[in-house]
This record gives structure tokens, sequence and C-alpha cells, in this order.
């Protein structure tokens, strides 16, 4: 099994569990709700079990890491999260020691590794 297969198995792992796991709670199903599509504001997200640490930054409001999985996760300040998948932990720890956070991110990070949104930004609202 290739590693592209194992992760993306790993990924269709995971939001299987979040369903199940709703479902036992009595939640509404994340995608169908009485014979419709939820719309996409009210679907749920998948749950994150990694621990962020919150950051100095403009861009970025914590990061998390699974050594055991190697997946970053970061927190926008604009609330988004995101899962990166397949990164080394050099990686995270250059990214924990850099200067500028953002920057780093946009130079290494974005657009280099698969990912995942686990939740999507808040849209701000104005009086």
């Amino acid at each position: 099994m290739s590693a592209n297969s194992f992760y993306l198995l790993l990924l269709l792992s995971v939001s299987r569990l979040s369903i199940a796991d709703s479902l036992e709670n009595n939640k509404p199903s994340p995608v169908r709700q009485s014979g419709g599509l939820v719309p996409r504001q009210a679907r749920t997200a998948v749950t994150s079990h990694i621990p962020r640490e919150s950051v100095v930054s403009k861009g970025i409001a914590s990061i998390g890491y699974s050594k055991r999985l190697h997946i970053l996760e970061i927190e926008f300040v604009n609330g988004a999260v995101y899962r990166y998948l397949r990164v080394a932990p050099s990686v995270h720890r250059d990214l924990m020691s850099a200067d500028s956070k953002a920057r780093y991110y946009d130079a290494n990070i974005k657009g280099n590794y698969p990912s995942v949104r686990v939740r999507p930004r808040v849209k701000q609202q104005f009086d």
C-alpha cells in the first residue's frame, strides 16, 4: 500500500469515527438531515484531538503537532483550523522557532502538504 493510499484511508477512518460518534450522541448526521443536505455552515466539523499551543503571530493563533501521526494542525487568527498530513517533526520544530511563523507557513507548508479543513473561518459580523 502506498503512503498516499494509507493517509487517504486514515482520513476516511477518522471521518467515519466522527460520524459514528455523532450518531451515538444523538446528534444529527453531519451531511444529511431529514431527507436533505445540511447547509455548509451547519455541517459538523472534524473533531480535533491534537493539543495546540498559542503562538505570537499576526496570522496564526495556535499550532499543534502529532509526532505519532506526523500531522500538523494550525489555527489561524480568522478562526479557521487546517490539518496538514505527512509533516516531518523538523518542519514543526522549524515553524515553532521561526521569527515569523506566518512567513514560514507561506514559504514551507502552504501548498506543500496534503491538507484537511477541520474548521472554517469565522465570518465577522459588522454592526
